[in-house]
């Protein structure tokens, strides 16, 4: 059992659950021992098998009959690695951490043996591995561990949603603060603290400001600038509020002084119209096709899209956009029961001058999707 219980844990038998899974995929991918790489904070394969967020850089090797191993840095981490993590073999990873994981693979008989690898494992491990072993056989499974983790626990399901409340919160913040004569790189200062306060982070807030009669930029913006906001501006956003590795994330639109103009509010009600639409066609056994399809509204509107349509919570699969802006040739995928979706319609004029952003987050249910946001789906007007 763990030392400590005051940090924001999963049960231990949700952490078994993840665990008997990801060694039945071991037995169906003929594996011996997986490898798991993960760095900086929030290193999610990690933190998804071990309930520790990580630190700077981590491995965690999991074997079938044997107690799993994480190697860690930095040390002055290891206490606290100690501290949270359910696996209870951790270990500094010492001076050098990819000597470390070529002797653990030693200690663990596993020179000739078939290792599955997940995660970003750097070129120096690598190497170092196929020179040390050359009878060892390695194979990526980070794609299978991937879409096995798309479909979420009630557990899981649980702390989205308060990280969505948190995201709401957010939206809440800004419609009280945002004010004229406030420059754009200040408004994080609204977000953030209503995450702070409660033991969240701020996932990501991206944000761009323009006058709504000269619009001058098609997506929310990833870097703020110092222009002041002025009487006639909107903002347009996409806002993730997270809480122990799990984020909310949700799309509105403000202006400064005065309602949408009337070119704005008829891309809003387009927006708006095409994120219902994709909220009733996506359930249970729909397909990522018939969802494109359904989409094809945004173009018979008159806009174009910028960024994706529907992504996974935390940027899970599925990842798509319109038939009509497909990007990249992702594969059909069935939508289940309890996958944690963002529906998030990105209209642009073909000109990529103007462009706003409507969504949030939604549980695929067996007949249509269930929000985990109570924010308004509506235009935010803000006090001059």
């Amino acid at each position: 059992m763990r030392q400590r219980t005051d940090y924001p844990i999963f049960s231990d038998q949700e952490i078994e659950r993840r665990h008997k899974a990801v060694y039945n995929l071991m037995e169906q991918e003929g594996i011996d021992a997986l490898l798991v790489y993960g760095s900086g904070r929030y290193a999610s394969d990690i933190y998804w098998l071990s309930d520790w967020p990580s630190s700077r850089e981590a491995y965690l090797l999991m074997q079938t009959g044997k107690e799993p191993v994480i190697l860690m840095q930095l040390f002055n981490h290891y206490p606290m690695a100690r501290v949270m993590s359910w696996i209870k073999d951790v270990r500094w990873a010492g001076a050098n951490t990819t000597n470390s994981v070529v002797e653990l693979i030693r200690e663990r008989g596993l020179e000739s043996k078939k290792i599955g690898l997940v995660g970003a494992i750097s070129y120096q491990v690598y190497n170092r591995l196929r020179e040390k072993y050359p009878n060892a056989s390695f194979v990526d499974v980070g794609g299978k561990l991937r879409m096995m983790r798309t479909v979420k626990s009630a557990e899981e399901i649980e702390r989205i949603r308060f990280a969505s409340k948190l995201t709401d919160q957010s939206i809440e913040a800004l419609a009280e603060g945002l004010k004229e004569g406030m420059r754009e790189d200040e408004i994080p200062a609204l977000i953030e603290p209503v995450y702070l306060k409660q033991g969240g982070y701020a996932g990501i807030h991206f944000m761009s400001s323009m006058p709504m009669r000269e619009p001058d930029f098609a997506v929310p913006s990833q870097f703020q600038s110092h222009r002041k906001l002025k009487k006639g501006d909107c903002l347009i956003t996409e806002i993730s509020g997270a809480y122990s590795g799990y984020s909310g994330q949700i799309h509105r639109t403000f202006s400064i002084g005065e309602g949408p103009t009337p070119q704005w509010q008829k891309m809003h009600d387009a927006a708006k119209e095409a994120f219902e639409v994709l909220s009733k066609v996506i359930k249970d056994g729909a397909t990522t096709t018939e969802a494109e399809e359904a989409a094809e509204i945004i173009h018979q509107r008159g806009y174009s899209t910028y960024d994706d349509l529907v992504h996974g919570v935390n940027q899970y699969p599925p990842i798509f956009q319109t038939k009509t802006r497909k990007r990249h040739d992702s594969k059909e995928m069935l939508f289940r029961e309890n996958m944690v979706i963002v529906i998030q319609p990105n209209l642009m004029t073909y000109d990529e001058k103007m462009g706003l952003q409507f969504g949030e987050t939604l549980v695929v249910k067996k007949s249509g999707c269930e929000s985990l946001n109570a924010y308004p789906r509506e235009w935010i007007i803000c006090r001059g």
